[in-house]
């Protein structure tokens, strides 16, 4: 009779990019997380690091006190002789932490581990892998989160996937069980709780969370909430983590903190015994220790999945100052619970349509340093650094600090530089040109090359940056043609044409309408330009490009020759005086 719990199908093959062996291990950290919904990485050897799902980054930060409570997986395995193994699925310690000065303890410290390990990415597939010479099996880490270009919903889904496999190399069959473990840490987000960047910060900290055991449409596991953390902080929402409700299931939701390292131990001996769990009586710990195992028999040469689903639901993210301007992926779901019981049966059909967009570049013939730069890079999209209102309006900071978001309001002039969000998700690019030219544009053609949020603030800022003014223009005409959406350009328009036409007021950037920039320019380089300069003038001979042929489609003849005029006067104008 044929196993349920194995399988001899082959597993789906994942394509890879690039290949770390395990000497080059110790800087590598995969985000996985959907645009908006901030992540949690995977390290090279397979350890969780860097919660930043909490509306904010968290460089560093390993959710709840950390030391030996980080989270982490376990794997079990008894043979048919009784023997036992336990480890951690995780590859041996980072060393560089040993080395640190502040005398930190590295994250699971004394957890046995696989003594070889290594990491195959293609973003956002990676895949860890795990091995050990004492062991009767061999152990991979998949994770991902759906990246579909053309679809930024199903890209933008708080979920990070975890599927071990587990494959038996022996000719008799083992018993296997694979154990999640992780601290309800709502109300923790990893900031040192002084305000940063001119914030106005509630107190924080985890307070009377709680772990409940749920099963319900397929899935089982536990359910994170929290019974006294605000309800308007940044940090307060819901985490589950669950798997499918298809194998023997035990679970923990709280496990006695005791002294030092008593509590990692109590868990640990319990699953080391059988590869199950016992409950456990909560001893009031604000963050309770929340476990989950799935038991398997694994059939010989072959192999068992093990899958686990992260997901969270953290509302309340803050505009630059205290109001609350929310998360677009939270109006989808109504809490972490939810959210999984969505996802987990779409699963199979993300998976595919994510796989073939990476096979579709990993195949190509262009070189392997350009996949891994197109690829990999696109990590920042779906970081803290990007955002959705409740609105589905996309946003951006330029950048991340290690605990809060660096230089804000989608400035125009640093999101110049960004190509992917139109050629990957048009929406989200053309959602950008509805703020820019609807919110942030001031009815004499100035736009704030910094969006306030809230969106009635949206011009506040009151500053126009001369090549991140004409940028927008030049973006405008693009996703236009790369859409077809003339609807949305018939739209814009009166708002495209005051923008270009600021250029000309008196004392403008061409005040006197000959073609070339002059007069205070201020732009990327956080300086002011005077006077005629090739940087400037090429973005304002572009917009006057792009203007031109923008009027003359809607059949504004007068603007689009007076675009044409100006950008012929400039660019003879520029040959002849800004080159030699």
């Amino acid at each position: 009779m044929k196993n349920p719990n194995s399988s001899k199908k082959p597993l789906a093959q994942w394509p890879v990019i690039r290949h770390y062996d395990k000497n080059h291990l110790d800087q590598l950290l995969l985000p996985v997380g959907g645009i908006g919904t901030g992540t949690v990485s995977i390290a090279g050897n397979g350890e969780l690091r860097d919660w930043e799902i909490m509306n904010r980054p968290g460089k560093g930060f390993q959710a709840g006190p950390g030391g030996n409570r980080a989270p982490f997986f376990a794997l079990w395995v008894k043979n048919t002789a009784a023997e036992k193994w336990t480890r951690g699925l995780m590859g041996p310690v980072n060393l560089n932490e040993y080395q640190s000065a502040d005398g930190k303890r590295p994250n699971c410290h004394g957890i046995p581990r696989f003594r070889e390990c290594s990491f195959d990415a293609a973003y956002p597939l990676g895949q860890v892998n795990l091995a050990d010479a004492d062991l009767p099996i061999t152990a991979r880490l998949k994770t991902f989160n759906p990246l579909i270009p053309g679809n930024a919903d199903d890209s933008g889904l708080p979920i990070a996937v975890l599927r071990y496999e587990i494959t038996n190399i022996t000719p008799a069959p083992l018993e296997a069980a694979v154990c999640g473990n992780m601290e309800n840490f709502i109300g923790m987000d990893g900031l040192n709780r002084e305000p940063d960047w001119g914030e106005n910060l509630l107190p924080v900290g985890a307070k009377k969370n709680q772990n409940t055991f749920r099963r319900s449409n397929g899935i089982a596991g536990i359910f994170m909430t929290s019974a006294a953390v605000d309800r308007n902080h940044e940090a307060w929402g819901t985490i589950a983590l669950t798997t499918a409700d298809n194998a023997e299931i035990s679970s923990r939701t709280a496990t006695r903190i005791g002294d030092w390292g008593d509590g990692l131990l109590s868990i640990w001996d319990d699953f080391s015994e059988d590869g199950k769990l016992a409950p456990c009586q909560d001893d009031g710990d604000d963050t309770p220790l929340a476990s989950l195992a799935v038991s398997k028999t694994i059939a010989p040469h072959e192999t068992a999945i093990f899958e686990f689903y992260l997901t969270w639901h953290f509302p309340n993210r803050r505009a630059w100052a205290t109001e609350i301007i929310g998360n677009y992926y939270c109006t989808k779901f109504n809490n972490a619970w939810e959210a999984a019981e969505k996802i987990q049966p779409r699963l199979p059909q993300l998976e595919t349509d994510t796989v073939a967009f990476v096979r579709a570049i990993a195949d190509s013939t262009i070189p392997d340093a350009v996949k891994e730069a197109a690829l990999f890079n696109l990590t920042g999209l779906r970081s803290q650094t990007a955002f959705r209102t409740p609105d589905g309006l996309f946003f951006g900071w330029e950048g991340c600090h290690d605990r809060a978001g660096c230089c804000h309001g989608s400035c125009t002039h640093v999101w110049n530089y960004e190509q992917a969000t139109a050629f990957l998700f048009g929406e989200l690019a053309k959602t950008m040109r509805q703020v820019e030219f609807g919110l942030a544009t001031a009815p004499n053609g100035l736009m704030s090359f910094r969006v306030a949020l809230p969106r009635d603030k949206a011009r506040s800022f009151s500053v126009a940056a001369a090549d991140g003014q004409m940028g927008t223009i030049m973006k405008m005409y693009r996703d236009w043609q790369l859409s077809g959406n003339t609807t949305l350009l018939k739209q814009l328009w009166p708002k495209v044409k005051n923008a270009l036409a600021f250029c000309w007021i008196k004392g403008g950037w061409d005040g006197d309408q000959d073609g070339v920039m002059e007069g205070q320019q201020h732009n990327t380089m956080d300086i002011e330009y005077y006077g005629p300069n090739p940087q400037m003038q090429f973005w304002y001979l572009g917009a006057l490009r792009a203007g031109a042929e923008m009027a003359r489609h809607l059949n504004d003849t007068d603007f689009a020759d007076t675009c044409t005029k100006l950008f012929n006067q400039g660019r003879e104008w520029t040959m002849e005086h800004l080159f030699n």
